[in-house]
């Protein structure tokens, strides 16, 4: 019963991959041929899957005159014919990325309004792109992500401070294409889908100002390096809004999101025979604490058939954070997925009838090579006759260690695409 459940859940994560799935998505959005050049850039752990099928689209198209770039993640590449892949470390940024930032300038330089650029912008981009506004230094930068990742803090919060800080985030990278146009193609990763968001909006301004930002690290208690405070607090705000003429001629689609992903993955199940409930495709918060949100309402399913009847499917997704301890920052392995799911499997312990699945869409849950891992009932049996104590390895911070011992990883790989956190309980 627990494969066949497990099996069951596996093909809805499957079915929402596909859903966002390049392939599936961009023959809709493939613009006419330009009188001049047409120039790809591009970011995220999906730029290169998005780059590879767009590049034989817009060929078909009569996009003749075609050149670009796009950095993804270490492991996340792929073959393209005229468009250059790059790639640098993701969360935490690295040389290769400063270097790949500049690339994609380079590649914006003396362009004219008869040339085009079209912009893919997926999730993972933030880290990517690093490109601190000097006198700050690539190290100010890589100093600011960890604390931020540290933080617990919700991912607007986090992009909200980085861009403060870059030459390329907050629209940046659209405004150095004037007077060409921008087009830019979004999958999105962060909850509610506002563009600006994504990879911290490249070629998506938002209001956001500087004081704005040292307001939020001071609300949700963020340990800004004192470098990087003392630029927030001293040097001029130099951000772009939405109304800048620079960004007159860019416009932005949204073209997958964890809404769709979540949306077929409840159809698949339905034509299974399985009534699926959506919770929300925008939930934030400690991964640990949604994971006792998630248990709660599971536990009451089981035991007392409500607010839903068995059989039924929970389905959520959105980006949760994770709260280092000291010792999950010397040692702690895993990401939000794995942490939501140790927190979840502890509270559920004993329990039968119940099996969830909590993956990162990307392939890849935070440090380790697993998309994310299974639960049930037994999950912590498993985990103590396997030598772990799973509210130690959830006090430390090492989710993954504790799912690895009992077995319970998920392990898919690149998936190519990012619309974050998937999330499936199945209740029978």
């Amino acid at each position: 019963m627990i494969m066949d459940d497990r099996d069951f859940l596996k093909t809805l994560f499957d079915a929402a991959v596909a859903a966002a799935d390049p392939v599936h998505i961009l023959d809709s959005y493939i613009p006419a041929p330009p009188k001049g050049r047409t120039i790809i850039i591009g970011a995220g752990k999906g730029s290169a899957q998005l780059a590879a099928e767009i590049e034989t689209r817009l060929e078909k198209a009569g996009h003749h005159h075609l050149s670009g770039c796009v950095v993804t993640r270490y492991g996340f590449g792929t073959e393209c014919q005229k468009i250059k892949v790059m790639e640098a470390a993701h969360p935490v940024p690295d040389a290769a990325g400063l270097a790949a930032t500049a690339t994609l300038f380079d590649s914006l330089s003396d362009l004219t309004a008869d040339d085009l650029v079209i912009a893919l912008i997926t999730g993972g981009g933030s880290a990517l792109l690093p490109a601190p506004i000097a006198p700050l230094t690539l190290e100010d930068e890589i100093s600011l992500n960890s604390a931020l990742l540290a933080s617990g803090a919700p991912i607007s919060v986090m992009n909200g401070v980085r861009k403060q800080i870059s030459a390329i985030k907050g629209g940046k990278l659209a405004a150095a294409a004037y007077p060409a146009p921008v087009l830019s193609l979004i999958v999105s990763d962060v909850p509610g889908d506002d563009p600006s968001q994504v990879a911290s909006g490249p070629t998506v301004a938002d209001n956001l100002s500087r004081t704005d930002a040292i307001a939020l690290a001071k609300a949700y208690h963020i340990q800004l390096p004192d470098t990087v405070a003392a630029f927030l607090a001293n040097a001029p705000d130099e951000n772009l809004t939405p109304d800048d003429p620079k960004l007159a001629h860019a416009t932005h689609h949204v073209i997958a999101s964890a809404a769709q992903s979540l949306e077929a993955a409840a159809a698949q199940a339905q034509a299974q025979g399985i009534n699926a409930v959506i919770l929300s495709d925008a939930i934030e918060g400690e991964a640990r604490d949604i994971g006792l949100m998630h248990a709660a309402m599971a536990r009451e399913i089981v035991m007392k058939n409500r607010p839903f009847q068995k059989p039924v499917l929970l389905l959520s997704g959105g980006e949760t954070s994770v709260r280092l301890s000291e010792e999950g920052k010397r040692a702690g392995r895993g990401g939000r997925n794995t942490e939501f799911l140790l927190s979840f499997a502890r509270a559920i312990d004993g329990l039968a009838g119940i099996t969830a699945l909590a993956a990162d869409t990307d392939g890849i849950d935070g440090s380790e090579d697993n998309a994310g891992a299974f639960a049930d009932g037994q999950t912590c049996t498993r985990m103590r006759e396997a030598g772990q104590d799973p509210a130690a390895a959830l006090a430390k911070n090492d989710a993954f260690g504790a799912f690895q011992a009992a077995g319970d990883l998920l392990i898919t790989g690149p998936t190519g695409t990012n619309v974050n956190d998937f999330r499936a309980i199945l209740i029978r």
